[in-house]
Parts: C-alpha cells; structure tokens; sequence
C-alpha cells in the first residue's frame, strides 16, 4: 500500500492504469451557476437512470422542477429549496431505515438513490428561469447551498437535552470516481443513512448518533463546509468519527492526518496539490492525530473485516526535500505529505475535523478520528462497468456487513471512552 493511497476510494492509481480517469482541471476553474456540472452530466448515464428508477427516486427531479415553475418569488424559491432538501434527505433515511415504502427493487442500504436524485434537484435549479424576478448567479448560488445542505443531512443535527444519553457524530461521503464506474456506491453515506437519528443501547447506556454526508468536491472543502458543519456539534458531542472507503477488505482507524492535498480529481475532475486550506495558517499544525480509543476498536469482535490501528505516513524530513513513507508517523519537524488515510479528500476531512477539536480545546476531552471502511465491491462476474448490473448478492451483503462494523465499532469507541 502507497503512503499516497487515495482516502475516499481505495482505486491505488487503477483509474490512471485503466486509462478512464478524466485529467482534472485546476480547482480555481469555474463554471456558470445556470450551468450543468461535471457531476450533473453524468445523470444522463445509463446507471445512474436505473438506480433511480429502481428506488422509486426518479420522480424527485421532476416534481422539484414542477414546484420551482410556481415560485413567483426568491423568498418562495428559498422555502422550497430548503422544505425539498430537508424531504429528501428524510426519505433516503427513512428508505435506509426500513420506513415507508421501498420504492422499487434495489435494497434499502443503497445510498445511491440520494446522491444522483439530488443531482437531478441541483440540476433543475441551474435551468431554472423565474418568472416575474429577476435571480442572477449569486442568488442561484445560495439557493443551491441551501439544497446542499438540507438534503446532506448537515442542518438537522440535532440531539435530546439532558445527560443520560451519549451523543455521537458520524460523518460519511457521496460515491465517487464515477467516470471509472458510475455504478459505484460509497458504504461510508450508506452508513450515514443507516445510522442518523439512531439510539443503541450499550453497557454505557443509550447513544444517540447523528449523520451527516460531506461532497467528494476539494472546493466544498476550501470555503470551509466541513468546519461550518461541525463547529457547533462537537462541542456538544460525546464522540465523532468522520468515516470514508480505504482499503479493500479492512477497515482502518486513521491515527495521523497531514495537511497535504495530494491533487487526485474529485467529483467535478477538478485537481488542488498543497497544504490544506484553512484559516489562521500561521498556526496551522503539519499533522494532527485521533484520540479516538484505538487499541480497544482494533482489539475488539466487530465483524468480518478486520481492523487495524494504521499508523503510516508519508512525510518531508525536517531539513530535506524527498517524501519518506514512515510506517510508524511522523517524525519531529517534518511536513505533510500524506497521513494515514492518503492526500485525498478522507484524510482532509480527518484533518480539518481533529484541527478544530483542538482549536476548540477539546483535543483531551473529546474522542474524535477517522475511520476507513472496506472498499465496497460487486460480486465476482460482476466487476465490468461495461457489462455489469447495477447491483447484485455480494455486492448488498458487503455493504450491510460494512454499515453493521461501522455501527459496532461506535459502540465500542463508547463503551471503551466511559471506562
């Protein structure tokens, strides 16, 4: 495994080698907000049509762009952009749930149906022309962040008053590389739906967890949304664990993040190379690392996936200028290069979420890391994008036995903190 091990996604470098991966633009590269996205386009695509279809999402787009045509005002359009947020996401939760109807033939641990119907929203709102007031980008621009946000889950994070009951935070990702396989799924949103709003009992008593999922998009995380999500919650929580695909076959608990970006396309093809982003950089640390109760998570039965305490690095030597791999961190003054989770868009949110646990004071009372999930993989015969189906048996049984590890490896983070 390379110390620049993509975080999000454990590809390895097989899009380069498979010759699919689009060459990513410059992050400072814009697009007109009435403009269909790189990510947008892609709804069109054969998958991503059937994953819809067979969840009963498929109508979504449609009746949001209906709802829109009514809107006489931009007070109206905000309220809908935000009552249509807040909807979807409940459904895809209540759907993960087992609530309401399935809505079609494709099991309910799918996270798939939520990320392409809100592409189809965001979509509609871009080719959006108002009738009887004018909108312009700006306005458009706040009006699809408000759909951003409501239909992540990021605005209604919200736990009961009162002390008997151990508030946890769970972050997840949308699926990604999906100019390789826009088939694919991210088990780490799957866990976010399964799990949000959620009480498990446990030898500590009830926990409470809260969700929500982040885009697989180094801009969203340049102007700060990871830090506007949870500057408010973790003050308030007992435990957080941000949560992203790694490797396959094996979940890891990340012990150091670095502030590197590694360049990787995200999901606009767009590319960012250097120190992450962050306010106040003068201060800023190369690495920060979990306080999350690692050596009992890897100790304990969780599931079929073994667990590991991963604490390789890739780093810059105080005084040199070639990247070293450290499998045991970092050493004393030296730079970012890659942290446990890689240089993607995994080890950033690690990084920004443990960077603002300690900015916050909090670094010695608050157990918070990243956790890496098993790569989610199809069935064998069903591994061609080309010729493969949009799901199938083990393709469904992985992603339920990764949503369970992810629940019991909360518990025990839990259990273990209040000994």
């Amino acid at each position: 495994m390379s110390g620049r091990r993509l975080g999000v996604y454990g590809v390895f470098g097989a899009v380069l080698l498979a010759g699919t991966f689009v060459p990513p633009a410059s992050a400072a590269d814009t697009v007109r907000a009435d403009a269909p996205t790189v990510e947008e386009q892609r709804l069109d695509r054969a998958a991503p049509q059937e994953i819809l279809r067979r969840a009963g999402f498929d109508r979504v787009a449609p009746g949001f762009a209906r709802d829109l045509g009514r809107v006489r005002s931009y007070e109206q359009a905000e309220r809908l952009a935000v009552r249509q947020g807040q909807a979807l996401w409940r459904r895809a939760v209540d759907r993960a749930q087992g609530r309401g109807p399935q809505g079609g033939d494709l099991s309910r641990d799918d996270d798939r149906p939520l990320y392409w119907a809100r592409l189809g929203m965001t979509r509609a709102l871009r080719a959006w022309e108002p009738r009887g007031f004018e909108l312009g980008d700006a306005r458009r621009q706040r009006l699809l962040g408000k759909l951003e946000t409501t239909s992540r889950g990021q605005d209604t994070i919200s736990y009961p008053k009162g002390h008997r009951m151990k508030r946890v935070l769970v972050t997840g990702f949308d699926p990604f590389t999906l100019d390789r396989d826009t088939r694919i799924s991210n088990p780490s949103g799957a866990s976010a739906l399964a799990l949000d709003g959620t009480v498990v009992r446990t030898a500590e008593g009830p926990v409470r967890i809260e969700t929500a999922v982040f885009p697989v998009r180094w801009t969203d995380f340049a102007e700060g949304e990871v830090e506007r999500v949870l500057r408010r919650q973790l003050p308030r929580v007992d435990l957080f664990t941000t949560v992203s695909q790694g490797r396959v076959g094996k979940f890891d608990i990340e012990r150091t993040n670095g502030a590197w970006r590694g360049g990787f396309g995200d999901n606009e093809n767009l590319s960012s190379t250097g120190v992450v982003p962050v306010t106040d950089p003068a201060s800023q640390p190369q690495w920060t690392t979990t306080t999350l109760p690692y050596k009992d998570i890897v100790a304990a039965d969780t599931g079929r996936f073994p667990v590991y305490d991963n604490t390789a690095v890739t780093e810059i030597p105080a005084g040199g200028t070639t990247p070293v791999q450290r499998p045991d961190g970092p050493t004393e003054g030296s730079a970012a290069r890659a942290g446990g989770g890689g240089d993607y868009l995994s080890n950033e949110i690690a990084y920004r979420a443990t960077l603002l646990r300690d900015r916050l004071g909090l670094h010695d009372r608050l157990p918070g890391g990243h956790v890496h999930t098993p790569v989610l993989q199809f069935g064998a015969g069903n591994t061609d994008p080309a010729t493969g189906t949009v799901t199938d048996a083990e393709f469904v049984r992985n992603r339920v036995d990764i949503i369970g590890q992810v629940r019991q490896i909360v518990v025990t983070a839990v259990v273990a903190n209040g000994r």
